[in-house]
């Protein structure tokens, strides 16, 4: 529940009355509550303007023209009342505006999911070029933990022949895919699995398996911003060494694979951990606007050595 105090914010109202005036007060107040911005902001001001512009319902990439325009009563309070939900309740932005972008893309998000977050989606528009040669040629993919559907749409819409088998052990998590999904019209492309991981999949082999798993570590998990905490857990909590679900997804990917499949994971700033769990392999790490610790591949006949 929020701790919102309405009449302090009534009150506080008459203070204020154009956009310019909500943007710096939003900035100070997000600044002294030393808010974290993970979830796709990556400052107080940029969270500022993008939570101001949904809440007046203006056009996102176009502040300049509204800054000095006068506000209705009604519109300062709804506003002043994001602003003290993302202050003081420290909810991420996109769970109060309901969307999250990735690219170009959005997507439907509530807290039934995590926000949307991936550095595999950087690599998507590229058809995953130069590992893969011929996105004409993949047909079948398989996306692991999809929590809201952003992945396998991004993947279906870059790989035009191919189906978009995808998996969440979650069914919340899959009614808020699916809702994604529908949006993009992908309902014949894209099939929803509610699944621990490999086991309900259906018996094919795949060109890809894709994930972005739970993989942070027991320590990181217990020192996470507050604002993370709104996330469900059970798509953040990697285990000890972050690698629990990766371990697991590593060992039956071979299964799953074509010949020349490619499994590619990411596993945020855990490198270390996946390379001490995977001593025996050789990762090929991929560059992304992070550096290259973030998703590694490796091939179906790498996989065939997995005992």
């Amino acid at each position: 529940m929020t701790s919102t105090n309405t009449p302090s914010i009534a009150h506080a109202a008459a203070s204020f009355s154009t956009l310019r005036d909500l943007l710096r007060y939003a900035v100070t107040r997000f600044n002294t509550a030393e808010l974290f911005f993970g979830h796709g902001s990556a400052n107080a001001l940029d969270e500022a303007a993008y939570l101001l512009l949904h809440s007046l319902k203006l056009p996102l990439d176009k502040i300049d023209p509204f800054l000095d325009a006068r506000l209705l009563p009604e519109e300062i309070l709804a506003a002043l009342a994001v602003i003290e939900r993302r202050a003081v309740d420290r909810v991420p932005a996109s769970y109060l505006t309901n969307e999250a972008w990735l690219g170009t893309y959005n997507f439907y998000v509530d807290e039934r999911v995590i926000v949307p977050r991936s550095f595999i989606a950087e690599l998507i528009p590229e058809h995953f070029s130069p590992w893969v040669q011929d996105a004409d040629a993949i047909t079948d993919i398989l996306e692991l933990c999809t929590g809201s559907g952003c992945l396998p749409i991004m993947l279906a819409d870059a790989f035009s022949n191919a189906h978009v088998d995808t998996v969440d052990i979650s069914g919340d998590a899959l009614d808020v895919a699916r809702r994604n999904v529908a949006t993009y019209q992908l309902e014949d492309r894209i099939t929803l699995i509610e699944s621990d991981l490999y086991t309900k999949v259906p018996a094919k082999k795949y060109d890809l398996i894709i994930t972005n798993p739970p993989y942070v570590n027991s320590g990181s998990m217990s020192k996470l911003p507050q604002e993370y905490l709104h996330e469900p857990q059970i798509a953040l909590a990697g285990g000890t060494d972050g690698m629990d679900l990766v371990r697991k997804i590593v060992a039956g990917a071979a299964q799953h694979l074509k010949p020349n499949g490619i499994l590619m994971v990411e596993i945020g700033n855990e490198r270390e951990f996946a390379e001490q769990a995977f001593a025996g392999l050789d990762l090929t790490w991929l560059s992304t606007s992070a550096g290259d610790d973030m998703v590694f591949l490796l091939y179906a006949d790498q996989l065939l050595s997995i005992k």
